[in-house]
């Protein structure tokens, strides 16, 4: 009687002990990092927007912005396509990763993160000998007798540098989200009838939400500030506004217009952000993998 009473009272709970004052020591160096690397190159960027070269406050280079419009546009035309193509490829991809076995899985992902593992430019040279007029694909079209085709320094080229270089963005937030769901409703909903089709769009589509935002997000954002893509693989003849702010910045009378156009990047990441957290702000629910 007495066992079974003892075994019926759960254990006192064992009190945590906050040491508040190491975990601020411990923040200082992050703070000091966010502070140095993040906060002051934001000031210093509005700053220089809103002056001019002697320092004196304007809103010229705020005007002088639509002399860049037709490059803004480009940008986003390109950086939409880029992120479209990687959707429509990446959402069939981790669907079918998040299907398969677990160690498939682990597989899959690191065939995927492979090409991440090198740098930007190293993957964007490789590009240029694949994709150059006397590069591989040329070589393998004359081998078998068909003509060659010209694809460095088109619009093209620089959208397949782009999807080629953000894709692992796209594919590995919907995957997280994929795996989290709860395979129990899919069944649930062959029990209402639905077919194989109809409860993909109607259960796993859905609940896929949050991680096609933010892979939309990560993809988009990369795509429209990227300057090093347009020149090797546009050939010099494809700007966007990443080149603009870069030529813009290294010219010392004009810096301060691509001060202007970086805050406007600025303020369209952060509303990218913003529309993010709003879709994956629920943990449960999957998010972001960086």
């Amino acid at each position: 009687m007495n066992k079974n009473i003892a075994e019926a009272v759960p254990p006192p709970e064992r009190k945590r002990v906050k040491l508040p004052i190491f975990s601020e020591i411990a923040a200082v160096p992050h703070m000091v990092w966010l502070a140095l690397f993040v906060v002051l190159p934001l000031i210093f960027v509005v700053y220089y927007a809103f002056t001019d070269i002697k320092g004196d406050f304007t809103f010229a280079n705020i005007a002088a912005l639509s002399q860049h419009a037709g490059t803004f546009l480009t940008s986003v035309c390109y950086a939409l396509i880029a992120t479209a193509i990687c959707l429509l490829i990446g959402y069939p991809l981790a669907f079918a990763i998040s299907r398969a076995s677990a160690k498939r899985q682990g597989l899959l992902i690191m065939l995927l993160m492979i090409p991440m593992w090198m740098n930007l430019l190293i993957r964007t040279y490789s590009l240029m000998a694949i994709l150059d007029d006397g590069g591989i694909i040329n070589g393998l079209l004359s081998a078998v007798g068909l003509p060659e085709l010209h694809i460095i320094g088109t619009a093209g080229a620089v959208i397949f540098g782009m999807v080629y270089d953000f894709f692992p963005y796209m594919v590995l937030p919907i995957y997280s989200v994929m795996t989290k769901q709860d395979t129990r409703l899919i069944e649930a909903a062959y029990d209402l009838g639905c077919n194989r089709l109809s409860a993909h769009f109607k259960v796993t589509l859905p609940l896929s939400v949050p991680g096609i935002v933010s892979g939309i997000t990560m993809v988009f954002v990369p795509s429209i500030s990227t300057f090093y893509i347009s020149q090797k693989l546009g050939g010099g003849t494809k700007e966007l506004i990443g080149d603009t702010i870069e030529r813009q910045i290294n010219n010392p009378a004009t810096r301060n217009v691509g001060a202007a156009i970086s805050l406007v990047m600025m303020i369209l990441i952060l509303i990218s952000v913003t529309v993010m957290n709003k879709f994956s702000d629920d943990d449960d629910k999957g998010g972001v993998i960086i």
